[in-house]
């Protein structure tokens, strides 16, 4: 139970720490504030062989840590009603 709580304020620091960098970027660069959470799990995947089983944590992670953005991200353009059309 402790390990999601871990999780979860992980996925919010990744936005915190990225979020005014990623504003501030040129329109054709690209920034991942989970970058660091897709780092740990290719390092898992090179560490044990390829094995996902191994490494299913660590996917979990990243995948959360992606879904927080995207919804952050979301959100920031519909308050700043920008659409996609």
């Amino acid at each position: 139970m402790a390990g999601k709580d871990d999780e979860d304020a992980k996925a919010e620091t990744a936005w915190d720490k990225g979020g005014k960098r990623f504003s501030s970027k040129q329109n054709s660069e690209y920034f991942d504030p989970c970058q660091e959470a897709a780092t740990r799990s290719l390092k898992c995947l090179r560490r044990n062989g390829g094995d996902r089983k191994m490494c299913q944590d660590y996917f979990d992670a990243y995948k959360e840590c992606k879904k927080s953005w995207m919804e952050e991200m979301k959100e920031q353009k519909r308050r700043e009603g920008k659409s996609w059309f």
